[in-house]
């Protein structure tokens, strides 16, 4: 007879030699062929036939497993694992997963394996699990953790518990060195996150539904994915154009994740009778159908002020060169340690061709050297500057004072001034981004691929906004509420609607931009039919 110690050393070996194979160890370890409950993806099923060949030959006596998305989704892991090469010492880079997805194409059940394959394959790995509510992460994404463990070949080795602020999955021998623990994402809960290391394993966290998920909780985990082989999954319905599920997926740190976007019309167990209704009640293209099927994140968020797809027309738009067009330039005043002042010149509708400047931690004389720099530049061109605009708030009084001194005219502007088009607007600064929002249909910005235009389609895509209570005034959100949902001050968006905040003329002579231009005070409502 074979013994139990030497079963179990030939389990331990086979979990080793799938280390850096996801979808081989998911297949090992679970019961496909015998446990009926989970064989819901027939691989010889007609319809995904051509999809599904590559494992099928792969794994040729299995007749049921993953879908297909699931198997690319673990293959692609496999591969970021074998190119990190992790030797149980040297810390390597993290390996951080973006997954925006419609609904019904099993997120919860890749949490539960990612959290098995984790903690089965590398000794002293210690995770974090959260979800967007405390009844999702229990009910349903836990559960179904618990639910995988209880039929894998190492539901023996671990122990799983779902009380009461004891949501856990620990090794029996390691509790605390091997675990992973299920963390309600309350930002008052956020140092719960906070301290996990995992030296010569990996410390993970797996996110469902984190498009819910508030910002400071990821801003936390950050700390956990210094040392050792560090992991981070995040999957969501693409509900929000803010926040950081949408930076990692879409955003400005997009280039650090692996970002994939699953349709579920191509997943096997989705209702596509219902998709198909839904198309036909809400259309393909609308933000219901988007978010909820497609996976993609809506062209304007219910609080979004300006339309994503407004941004990304204005980055792929033909630039072309108005000669009456005059020069103008915005001038955002950095107030605190980590924003930017920011120096943005547009012609007409090109605010792309000349790129904003972008600077932190000058003082007030050298940023007034800054933008002295700027108009000369432009003067050597023969273009003389028609309006400029600097936000006079706070540092920029001083910075308008010196600018008046030495003769360039510029136009102060108090953001939190009354706005001239008050039936409409509360604040000058509300009044600003409603104008630029308007002049987006033609205007031309950075492309999405320089960083100046991921920049700005994020601040200008992430603003919210709402109604005062008396009057139904616009008043978008002030800097203090976007940096507490996790969000960047806009500074390189505020400094382009600065150039909003007045209508210029256009010049009398063709390419004449040599004198400054009459100013008018406009009394165009944006959102008049």
């Amino acid at each position: 007879m074979v013994s139990r110690d030497t079963i179990e050393q030939e389990l331990f070996d086979d979990l080793g030699r799938y280390a850096d194979n996801p979808l081989g160890y998911v297949m090992y370890v679970f019961p496909w062929d015998t446990h009926r409950a989970i064989q819901v993806v027939p691989w010889d099923d007609p319809a995904i036939a051509e999809q599904i060949a590559p494992y099928r030959k792969r794994f040729p006596n299995a007749k049921f497993g993953p879908d297909v998305w699931a198997c690319e989704f673990l293959d692609a892991l496999g591969d970021e694992i074998k190119k990190n090469k992790f030797d149980g010492r040297t810390a390597v880079p993290p390996i951080q997963f973006a997954t925006a997805s419609g609904h019904g194409i099993g997120k919860s059940v890749m949490v539960a394996w990612l959290t098995k394959f984790i903690l089965d394959t590398r000794p002293r790995s210690v995770g974090t699990v959260t979800a967007n509510t405390a009844e999702q992460l229990k009910t349903k994404t836990w559960a179904e953790v618990g639910k995988w463990h209880k039929i894998s070949l190492t539901e023996q080795y671990f122990n799983y518990n779902t009380g009461r602020g004891a949501m856990n999955l620990t090794h029996n021998e390691q509790k605390e060195e091997w675990k992973c623990t299920a963390q309600t994402c309350r930002e008052e809960n956020s140092e719960a996150f906070a301290g996990q290391h995992a030296v010569s394993g990996t410390s993970f966290y797996i996110f469902d539904e984190a498009s819910r998920v508030p910002d400071k909780i990821f801003e936390v985990r950050e700390g956990g994915t210094t040392d050792g082989e560090p992991m981070v999954f995040d999957f969501g319905n693409p509900t929000r154009n803010s926040g950081r599920f949408f930076e990692h997926c879409a955003g400005r740190f997009r280039h650090r994740y692996k970002v994939r976007c699953i349709d579920s019309r191509d997943v096997y167990i989705t209702n596509k009778d219902l998709h198909k209704q839904w198309e036909e009640d809400y259309g393909e293209d609308s933000d219901f159908f988007k978010v909820r099927v497609r996976g993609m994140f809506p062209s304007a968020g219910s609080l979004q002020f300006i339309g994503t797809e407004l941004v990304e027309d204005a980055q792929i738009r033909e630039t072309y060169d108005d000669k009456y067009a005059p020069l103008l330039i915005g001038v955002d005043v950095a107030r605190f340690g980590d924003n930017e002042s920011v120096i943005y010149p547009r012609i007409g509708y090109d605010a792309r061709s000349w790129p904003a400047e972008r600077y932190q931690g000058l003082d007030t004389v050298q940023l007034l050297g800054k933008i002295s720099e700027m108009i000369h530049r432009f003067e050597d061109l023969g273009i003389k500057c028609s309006g400029l605009f600097v936000d006079e708030g706070g540092l920029g009084a001083g910075i308008v004072d010196n600018l008046r001194h030495l003769g360039y005219g510029p136009i102060g502007v108090n953001f939190g001034a009354t706005a001239i088009n008050s039936k409409t607007y509360r604040y000058r600064s509300d009044e600003m981004w409603g104008n630029l929002r308007s002049a987006l249909p033609k205007m031309m910005l950075p492309a999405n691929n320089a960083k100046n235009g991921l920049d700005l389609k994020a601040d200008l895509t992430q603003r919210e906004y709402g109604y005062t209570l008396m009057g139904n005034k616009i008043h978008l959100e002030t800097k203090k509420d976007m940096k507490d949902r996790g969000v960047n001050s806009p500074d390189l968006a505020d400094a382009l609607a600065l150039t909003f905040s007045q209508t210029v003329a256009t010049l009398e002579i063709p390419g004449g931009r040599g004198a400054p231009a009459q100013m008018a005070e406009s009394e165009y409502d944006p959102l008049e039919d």
